[in-house]
C-alpha cells in the first residue's frame, strides 16, 4: 500500500471523526451527560490523530497524482492549504479535548467552559473539514469542481444541437 492508498483510507476520519463529534458534543451538553461529553472529546482526539496521519501521508499522495491529467498542481495546492488550515483547527481541538477530559475527571467547575470552546473550535474545524473534502474531491472527480460540464444525455445533446441549428437558420 503506497502513501496515496493510506492517504485515501485515513483522510475521512478527520473529516466524520469532527462533524460527530461536534454532534455528540452539543448533545452532552443539552443532556448535562459528562460521559457522553467524554465520547466527543475521545472521537476529536482520535479525529486529530488521524489528521496527522492524512498531512504525513499527504505528499506521498501529491507524488502520485500531480502529473495525471486533468490533476493540476493548483488544485492539489488549494487542498493543502485547507488541510493544514483544518489540521491546525484539529489539533488545537484534540489538546483542548484532553483538557475537556482531564476537567471532566476531576469534576471542575471551569469544565462547562471547556465544553463550550470545543463546540466553538469543532464548528470552526467543521467549516474547514468541509472546504478540506471539497477541494480533495475536486482533485480525482472533476465532476464536482466548480467549472465542470455536464455531460448530458443523448436526448438533452440532440435537443441541445437542434436548438443550435434552428437558431442558426433564422
Amino acid at each position: 500500500m503506497n502513501e496515496a492508498h493510506v492517504h485515501m483510507v485515513v483522510n475521512h476520519f478527520p473529516i466524520i471523526g469532527t462533524i460527530l463529534g461536534l454532534g455528540i458534543l452539543i448533545a452532552g451538553m443539552i443532556l448535562k451527560n459528562t460521559s457522553v461529553k467524554n465520547t466527543a472529546y475521545c472521537l476529536f482526539v482520535i479525529a486529530a490523530i488521524f489528521a496527522a496521519i492524512s498531512m504525513g501521508t499527504g505528499e506521498g499522495a501529491e507524488e502520485m497524482v500531480e502529473d495525471m491529467p486533468s490533476v493540476g498542481k493548483e488544485i492539489i495546492h488549494e487542498h493543502e492549504e485547507m488541510a493544514e488550515k483544518l489540521a491546525i483547527v484539529l489539533y488545537s481541538l484534540g489538546v483542548i479535548s484532553l483538557i475537556g477530559l482531564f476537567v471532566n475527571y476531576k469534576k471542575h467547575r471551569n469544565a462547562r467552559s471547556v465544553s463550550y470552546i470545543a463546540v466553538v473550535v469543532a464548528i470552526i474545524g467543521v467549516f474547514f473539514a468541509q472546504q478540506t473534502g471539497t477541494t480533495g474531491g475536486e482533485i480525482r472527480h472533476t465532476e464536482i469542481r466548480p467549472n465542470a460540464v455536464s455531460a448530458g444525455g443523448a436526448e438533452q445533446n440532440a435537443a441541445a444541437l437542434e436548438e443550435g441549428e434552428s437558431e442558426n437558420k433564422e
